[in-house]
């Protein structure tokens, strides 16, 4: 199977596990990586950089499976909910 590795930044530290429910956290979609060695090595380029310099343990890795699903039951909207 095929993976692609997508990088994120949150204002976490680095034992922390993300909360896509939590507003403060800021998660940002930095890009998505063939290997992870590009993905780490994109995170050497950018962790100096403003905003990233000040949650340098905040970024995060995730492998991705290729021409998967990833979402298979639906939805519902926030006014549903």
């Amino acid at each position: 199977m095929d993976y692609v590795y997508e990088l994120w930044h949150f204002k976490i530290g680095a034992e922390d596990e993300p909360d896509t429910e939590d507003p403060t956290q800021a998660g940002k979609d930095i890009g998505i990586y063939t290997t992870e060695a590009n993905a780490k090595a994109a995170i050497l380029r950018l962790r100096d950089k403003v905003g990233f310099r000040d949650w340098p343990e905040g970024f995060r890795i995730f492998r991705a499976p290729l021409d998967r699903d990833s979402w298979v039951d639906g939805f519902i909207s926030w006014d549903d909910a």
